[in-house]
């Protein structure tokens, strides 16, 4: 009998021990499949252990004010920048001609510019300078505004050439015949006798000629659209000037009439000077006819 009571605890005891264990194990389970699902933290590692990150391989977008990322603009070909020729004609009549003068060279300095070529013709009836300045294009217009000044504007004339194109077509002719010449230096490596070495020596010759034309060309057409001219004439006239274009009076027009008469007797005395001997031949034939003529008539008579 004690032996079946024993028995009996023993097995309820075993059951309930493994019961136990199971929800154990499926708890465990549960946990593990839980702590799966969760992001793993970051692991901490030392200042020696980061990784380092190469300069210059990857910069961030660039953003504007408001954090929207900026297009990237692309820049402009330099060699279909606006290359314009401007020159400019300006002739003015001023009151103070050494004023003027100093006016003028300091709004050279001021923009700039330089002088290029200085005229000065002072005579009884007015001083006149004339004047090239080369200026900067940017600074073209505001010293034209500026060089009228208090004086009167007589005449004014711009006129502008656009050399964009011919600069472009040079430039890519020039490169052109820089690759034509490395071919010919190929060819000159491999020539086989003084013959061939010859011509193609003549041909890289003038291959080079023109090559430095191009760049010539090029040169001075950026210099000719980079500094604008200003040909510019001031003049103050003085007492007893008469503009050209003005109708004489005609006390003048009889003044006039006297210095050109005596002016053509002038040049008919000068004239006749100059042909004296032609002249002291036509005497000498005249008067010697005077004198063997009356001889001849007393011989006829007899």
């Amino acid at each position: 009998m004690k032996t079946k009571l024993f028995s009996t605890a023993f097995v309820i005891f075993t059951f309930f021990i493994s019961c136990n264990r199971s929800e154990n194990k499926s708890a465990t389970t549960q946990d593990y499949a839980l702590s799966e699902l969760k992001s793993p933290e970051p692991q901490k590692t030392d200042d020696k252990d980061k990784q380092q990150i190469p300069v210059g391989k990857f910069s961030p977008p660039a953003t504007d004010s408001a954090g929207s990322p900026v297009q990237a603009t692309t820049l402009p070909n330099p060699d279909w920048d606006s290359k314009i020729i401007k020159t400019a004609n300006l002739k003015l009549e001023i009151k103070d001609f050494k004023k003027y003068n100093d006016f003028v060279h300091n709004a050279v300095k001021q923009y700039g510019a330089y002088v290029a070529q200085e005229d000065q013709n002072l005579t009884d009836e007015k001083s006149e300078a004339t004047i090239t300045i080369k200026v900067p294009l940017p600074q073209f217009e505001n010293m034209m505004n500026k060089l009228p000044d208090d004086g009167k504007v007589t005449e004014k004339k711009i006129s502008s050439e656009d050399v964009t194109g011919e600069v472009v077509d040079t430039k890519s002719r020039l490169e052109a015949k820089k690759q034509m010449r490395l071919k010919y230096l190929e060819f000159l490596k491999q020539s086989k006798n003084m013959e061939e070495v010859l011509q193609v020596q003549n041909e890289i010759n003038s291959i080079q000629e023109q090559i430095e034309s191009a760049a010539g060309r090029v040169a001075f057409l950026t210099n000719q659209s980079a500094m604008s001219t200003i040909n510019l004439t001031f003049y103050q006239p003085l007492e007893g000037y008469n503009p050209s274009d003005a109708a004489p009076s005609f006390l003048t027009r009889i003044s006039n009439a006297f210095k050109t008469g005596g002016s053509w007797i002038a040049e008919l005395f000068v004239g006749l000077v100059s042909i004296w001997p032609l002249l002291l031949i036509t005497f000498v034939i005249y008067f010697g006819w005077k004198k063997l003529r009356p001889a001849k008539v007393i011989a006829r008579k007899y």
